[in-house]
């Protein structure tokens, strides 16, 4: 999908090129590459628990956790998700036959940030951790030639690791939501939800003019010509906050939603999202973020439900 309106920069064009028309990969080859990381988080605290609960109590070992942490999981992850991406396979049987040995050498093996009554936190923050180093990671590799093809976002049909993107901080900041931990603020709707979509549209708006000013290439075929990524996340946290739901009720309502947009998907819209022509209005031209809109809070209701059962 080209640009619009067409720039005159050549360079432009063939950095748009560089990551358009891409099938991605398949569902298996992403869980692997998800299952290595969860893989090396686990490796890391079987190695070194102890540093991770004195990490907090001086400099030096905060320092002896992050250099840490850099080993067993930043190298390790960049490699797999470049130079090692056709092993990634071999990699994960590898990482696993490696935790189950040294979990029979200790014999007593244990996740300190798996057990006691902030457990449900410690593993949110985990997930946290690395969805924001995945994110981060693939962003600035994707537009490498060593960043494999198959994992960068898809055209049209398929699966690979960046279409996890959105989805996968929608669903984050649902399980950590107001809603979700059943906490009610003091503040009306409209104030808590002008308070969480502030910052994102000040970096929705500060993207669009980065990229704008300096001709940077954008690839409108993922959101649209002027939409972006902090703009689908302040329009979730708006609408979920207009529709307040009781966290309980929350995964129904979500499902509702999901099998719904799907429905719709099925019976044509997916002829308008995925075709060209685009108009001069707001709505045809940023038709993929628009409409991600009436999808996006169905995740967000999942998730948080469940969060809710302690799912």
């Amino acid at each position: 999908m080209d640009s619009f309106p067409r720039s005159l920069n050549p360079n432009k064009h063939l950095r748009e090129q560089f990551v358009s028309n891409l099938p991605g990969s398949s569902m298996l080859e992403v869980s692997a590459l998800l299952n290595n990381v969860a893989l090396l988080m686990l490796l890391r605290h079987t190695f070194c628990s102890q540093t991770v609960n004195d990490a907090c109590r001086s400099l030096k070992s905060y320092l002896a956790s992050v250099a840490l942490d850099y080993v067993f999981l930043v190298l390790p992850t960049l490699l797999i998700f470049t130079v090692l991406a056709e092993w990634v396979y071999i990699c994960l049987i590898g990482l696993l036959l490696l935790l189950v040995f040294f979990t029979a050498v200790k014999r007593t093996y244990s996740l300190p940030y798996m057990e006691g009554p902030n457990a449900s936190r410690a593993s949110i923050s985990s997930y946290r951790v690395v969805t924001m180093f995945i994110t981060c990671l693939c962003i600035l590799a994707v537009d490498f030639r060593i960043y494999p093809r198959e994992y960068a976002k898809t055209e049209t049909y398929g699966a690979s690791l960046m279409d996890l993107g959105v989805g996968s901080f929608v669903l984050m900041n649902a399980v950590t939501s107001r809603q979700a931990r059943n906490i009610k603020s003091s503040m009306s709707w409209w104030k808590a939800a002008f308070k969480s979509t502030t910052p994102l549209l000040l970096l929705g708006f500060a993207r669009l003019a980065s990229t704008l000013s300096l001709d940077y290439q954008v690839h409108v075929g993922e959101y649209g010509v002027n939409w972006n990524f902090f703009f689908t996340l302040a329009g979730v946290s708006i609408l979920t906050s207009i529709l307040n739901v009781p966290a309980e009720y929350s995964g129904i309502l979500g499902s509702v939603i999901l099998v719904g947009y799907q429905s719709w998907l099925t019976n044509g819209l997916n002829v308008y999202l995925l075709s060209n022509e685009r108009g001069t209005d707001v709505i045809s031209r940023n038709k993929e973020g628009i409409f991600s809109l009436f999808v996006q809070p169905g995740l967000c209701y999942l998730g948080g439900g469940s969060k809710s059962t302690g799912i």
